[in-house]
């Protein structure tokens, strides 16, 4: 499989800058494989295409609010601070991007907040990722975290060009995210409502929960013709063993098994035994699906629309079939379908 076979014409009206105004009345776009059909739904309609003893498998990570605005001391110039990862919670270092780079080297300091109550220091540069600060805060390691809570913004993606409003705090993560640690959130799984799941419930549909703190790996281009050379950023992920026992349960009864979101199915993929089960699982995955690849735990996916050559649409190509997912674009583009992050949904059955 090679680069450009995933390029297609993405009009940018299409990519989407707002959510929908309820959570479960995204559009739906429904591929049937076996059937090759496209449909053409509203979220909510899921429903009536599960049915008792079925499983969601969901990514319970919550999107922390990442990006930060410091002044570099003496000059003052305004510096944008990604936070990615914390390496050490008692040194108070994290690994972080910054914006503009060029204008930022070890020893500079960085000062956040009006009252300047929050200082960093540059101490490496040399991180394939950005850069390394060390936080120099005076209270306790409860009282610095959330003050990182105070001072930083929901880290939207680049492509919103609009400020970040308050309501994209609620709306830029799922209603059952649990354990902060992703710097984007699993998006797929934004389009359920309290309301959908309730029903779900009712119909005996069941839930499993796995965590995937997504990073920003996720949007890293790609950037060699041929996939196999192309190598993903790794990503936290932990598979409890209560999760793969309910998932196994629902394998063994040859029930629908549903992965929502490409976060989950590399979750899921990355722990599989010999006889095509779930294991539990707590470690790094830089797991990278391309066509063509078998699927071993989930047969049927829901997922958003993804940009041109991402990493994303070369996952659900592998599962949809390449065709009828280029065939399924076309289209979205055609039908008006709303991209990315805050776009709308596909459910491939």
């Amino acid at each position: 499989m090679k680069l450009s076979k995933f390029k297609f014409e993405l009009p940018d009206e299409l990519l989407a800058e707002y959510p929908a105004e309820h959570r479960d009345e995204s559009r739906l776009m429904v591929l049937n494989r076996k059937e090759k059909t496209i449909e053409h739904k509203t979220f909510k309609d899921l429903i009536n295409y599960f049915d008792e003893g079925d499983l969601f498998i969901l990514n319970n990570t919550k999107v922390f609010p990442a990006r930060m605005y410091g002044e570099k001391e003496k000059t003052g110039a305004r510096i944008e601070v990604f936070l990615l990862r914390e390496l050490n919670a008692e040194s108070r270092l994290w690994d972080v991007l910054v914006d503009p780079a060029r204008k930022i080297r070890i020893g500079n300091k960085l000062f956040f907040g009006e009252d300047e109550s929050l200082v960093a220091e540059v101490i490496d540069n040399t991180t394939s990722r950005g850069r390394t600060l060390r936080f120099l805060y005076d209270g306790s390691y409860e009282e610095f975290r959330q003050k990182l809570q105070e001072l930083g913004e929901t880290p939207l993606p680049k492509y919103i060009q609009r400020e970040v409003e308050e309501s994209d705090a609620e709306r830029y993560q799922t209603i059952y995210a649990k354990h902060e640690g992703a710097v984007a959130a699993p998006t797929a799984g934004m389009h359920f409502s309290k309301h959908l799941m309730k029903r779900l419930e009712i119909k005996g549909v069941d839930f499993a929960e796995v965590t995937l703190h997504v990073g920003l790996g996720t949007f890293s281009p790609v950037e060699v013709e041929d996939l196999s050379k192309h190598k993903m950023d790794s990503e936290k992920a932990i598979i409890t063993k209560e999760a793969s026992k309910n998932v196994n349960s629902a394998i063994s009864k040859k029930k629908r098994v549903c992965a929502v979101g490409t976060t989950v199915m590399r979750a899921v993929e990355s722990s599989v035994s010999s006889n095509g089960r779930l294991n539990e699982f707590d470690g790094w995955t830089n797991k990278f699906i391309f066509p063509p690849y078998d699927f071993s735990i989930a047969n049927c996916m829901i997922t958003n629309f993804h940009t041109p050559k991402s990493t994303l649409m070369m996952m659900v190509a592998a599962f949809a079939g390449y065709d009828f997912l280029m065939e399924a674009y076309e289209e979205a583009v055609k039908e008006n379908y709303k991209f990315y992050s805050y776009g709308d949904a596909m459910l491939i059955i």
